[in-house]
């Protein structure tokens, strides 16, 4: 049986599904880019730097995409300042960016530890937990989505021209730095999402792993941003299915939705390197 009981009609497993869906969808546009931008390292630092808002969420007992978000943005906006020409001062400002926030990690989650005994803040805040959030975030989530999204339809030809090449956006009159900008808050948005949905330390896996695959299967980026969004549901959607599946295979005690999502991502990444690789093969020709 493939949908065990009760799967469909399940609330937790209905939140999870929408707002696992949003940051799949996010995830796959951004990353798309992300990858074509060369600030794979960009996605990782943002995301780790979230984990100290989603720990502070738990300290001060706010939303915790609140948390992430806020967090996240904060960072991007101060990454932000470096030329994004220059790679040497990008990684440098991003590694510093990277270790003040996870110092601010260690801090709140040792006050959410000493002070309110919420001692698996640690595990949510890092990995994930999927069938904990509360219905009454999907308004928000949907938002933060649909601000993402925008922000990238918006700038969608000038952040195109610039992330294939910088010379050639010069030469177009592309506003660099704008949309660099424009870029980085877009991408602060979708690693707050799958931060909070699988976790801050595994969520580069969701930005950067259907794209990746998408890009060896797409000749047009417009075509690979369709593909990374459809590995990223396929990949988040069957996650969800199976850590609710994995209830019955060890009763009471379910496997983590995060495994198995950054699984799933894995093996669409290797059948599309294989593909890619041996298309005749493949193709049985």
């Amino acid at each position: 049986m493939i949908f065990a009981p009760g799967f469909l009609t399940n609330g937790p497993v209905l939140t999870a599904i929408v707002v696992g869906g949003g940051a799949a969808i996010v995830s796959g546009v951004v990353g798309v880019f992300t990858i074509m931008r060369g600030q794979s390292f960009a996605g990782h630092a943002l995301a780790d730097v979230s984990s100290a808002g989603g720990s502070a969420s738990f300290l001060l007992g706010v939303n915790p995409l609140l948390g992430f978000t806020g967090m996240a943005v904060i960072a991007a906006a101060i990454m932000g300042f470096a030329d994004m020409r220059d790679p040497r001062e990008r990684d440098l400002l991003t590694g510093i960016v990277l270790g003040a926030g996870l110092g601010l990690t260690a801090l709140f989650l040792y006050f959410d530890i000493t002070s309110m005994s919420t001692s698996g803040a640690a595990i949510t805040v890092l990995f994930g937990s999927m069938f904990s959030i509360p219905a009454a975030i999907i308004p928000l989530t949907l938002t933060v989505a649909a601000g993402a999204i925008a922000a990238i339809v918006a700038a969608y030809r000038p952040l195109l021209v610039s992330s294939l090449s910088a010379e050639l956006a010069e030469v177009q009159g592309v506003r660099s730095r704008l949309i660099g900008l424009v870029y980085v808050l877009a991408l602060s948005l979708a690693v707050a999402l799958s931060a909070m949905t699988i976790g801050a330390i595994l969520s580069t896996a969701l930005l950067i792993g259907p794209a990746a695959a998408a890009l060896r299967l797409a000749n047009r980026p417009g075509w690979a941003v369709v593909l990374a969004v459809a590995i990223g549901l396929a990949a988040t959607w069957g996650g969800i299915l199976l850590a609710y599946d994995s209830f019955y295979w060890t009763p009471g005690h379910g496997w983590p939705v995060s495994f198995f999502i950054v699984t799933l991502v894995l093996v669409f990444y290797v059948m599309a390197a294989v593909l890619r690789a041996h298309p005749a093969e493949v193709r049985g020709t």
